[in-house]
């Protein structure tokens, strides 16, 4: 379904968004003459360097096109061939790449039910019976979605309990960071206190959903990780030729704190729309909020009246969840006009 002259602003994604205006200027800057091509560029210097500003010394940053590259990567940096990662039963990883860790690592996903998308130390050591056994797959990674695919968030502590537990057992903790920006926003804390500060071994760090065009980045706090992944990068076709185009909106995104700016205000849009649905009948929140991503149980005849003018995806239609998300781009007055024929809608 394309988005045109019919529909109002999008609620089915923060991709749906379009490119912040720093963002652009700062591909317009790097569009100025010729550039060695794989990231031996002067841009892709600055981004590594902005790297080490925001993580600390030891973290080593890569940019790749997209999210599931930079799973893909990032995970295949800690895996062997018979090894198994440990996630949620709604991680991104498990639910919606098509099974690409499955299919393109040759890993297992063992996936362990949450009802809130968040694992736990117990959850750990509840899957590593089989641990020794040449019978079974064998756990070696433990990935978590932070912002979860609920919408929660893990806190600094959750993360280094976790983090504690992975690495006694001989596991390590990857954090797929698609809305890294959001949960620090929310947590009111840095990048750094929920990654390195907390003992992650490998994160993704994602732009796209944040203001960027097609920009998202691997980080390798492992400093015994590093040396595999130029050549994972590329055998993962996710090595960009023109990498300065990518390089210059990361740099971008972590200078002068535009990736805090612009995933603030997309929770603030969230927290406005949810605080909105409070008095409409037979709507109720189905997750607590904790993002930029507000999920609402709805009667299935008003979400189809709201489909017909508004894009936005049903969670569990059996259940009546629906997801509405919110971007850099969204107004209080996008906000309102929706709440406006929320309550058109359930009040018909």
């Amino acid at each position: 379904m394309l988005i045109d002259s019919m529909y109002p602003k999008s609620f089915a994604s923060d991709n749906h968004a379009g490119v912040h205006p720093t963002i652009l200027e700062a591909i317009a800057s790097a569009n100025h003459g010729d550039a060695p091509a794989y990231g031996d560029d002067s841009w892709t210097s600055a981004f590594e360097d902005k790297v080490k500003e925001v993580f600390g010394a030891g973290a080593e940053g890569f940019a790749v096109f997209n999210g599931a590259g930079a799973n893909l990567v990032g995970l295949a940096l800690m895996l062997g061939r018979y090894d198994a990662i440990l996630c949620a039963d709604s991680a991104h990883i498990a639910a919606h790449e098509t099974g690409a860790s499955e299919r393109l690592l040759g890993v297992k996903l063992m996936t362990i039910p949450t009802e809130d998308g968040k694992l736990r130390p117990e959850d750990i050591k509840s899957r590593l019976g089989g641990i020794g056994s040449p019978h079974e797959p064998q756990p070696t990674v433990v990935s978590i979605s932070q912002v979860t695919e609920l919408g929660t968030c893990y806190s600094p502590a959750e993360i280094a309990a976790l983090a504690e537990t992975a690495h006694e057992s001989g596991l390590r903790l990857h954090v797929d960071g698609a809305r890294l920006a959001n949960a620090a926003a929310y947590l009111d804390c840095d990048l750094k206190a929920i990654t390195t500060d907390v003992g992650v071994d490998v994160f993704s760090f994602g732009g796209t959903k944040n203001g960027a065009l097609a920009a998202e980045a691997v980080v390798v706090l492992d400093p015994s990780l590093t040396h595999a992944i130029p050549f994972l990068r590329r055998q993962s076709l996710q090595l960009a030729s023109k990498m300065r185009f990518i390089s210059t909106q990361l740099s971008a995104l972590l200078t002068n704190d535009l990736w805090h700016e612009n995933a603030s205000h997309a929770n603030r849009m969230a927290a406005r729309l949810a605080d909105g649905l409070a008095d409409v009948p037979g709507v109720s929140l189905a997750y607590p909020l904790q993002s930029n991503a507000v999920f609402a149980v709805i009667p299935p005849a008003v979400t189809e009246t709201l489909k017909r003018r508004y894009l936005f995806h049903y969670w569990d239609e059996r259940a009546g969840i629906v997801r509405w998300m919110t971007a850099f781009d969204t107004t209080p007055e996008h906000v309102d006009d929706f709440l406006d024929d929320i309550r058109k809608s359930a009040t018909a």
